[in-house]
């Protein structure tokens, strides 16, 4: 399966051991933020690459935890000098 070059930067901080954070207001997510390893935010993670993400499954979270890259989304990344 092919993803986007936008999914694949995100893959990528993922994979590299960052994090995406999601804040919500009841149900409805009201901001999204991507961290790298580093603490730094990456600008480019909006609504709808989050959900399409979930959709690949990706990344996933579990209790409560920010969401973080699942063996699917090892699989789904490609290797990179600074990734291998």
């Amino acid at each position: 399966m092919d993803i986007s070059r936008a999914e694949q930067r995100i893959l990528h901080h993922l994979a590299q051991g960052g994090r995406i954070e999601i804040t919500r207001d009841g149900k409805a997510i009201i901001d999204i933020r991507c961290f790298t390893r580093d603490g730094w935010v990456y600008p480019s993670l909006d609504l709808e690459l989050f959900r399409k993400l979930k959709r690949k499954k990706a990344i996933s979270s579990s209790s409560g935890k920010p969401y973080r890259i699942t063996q699917q989304g090892l699989l789904l990344v490609r290797s990179e000098l600074n990734n291998r």
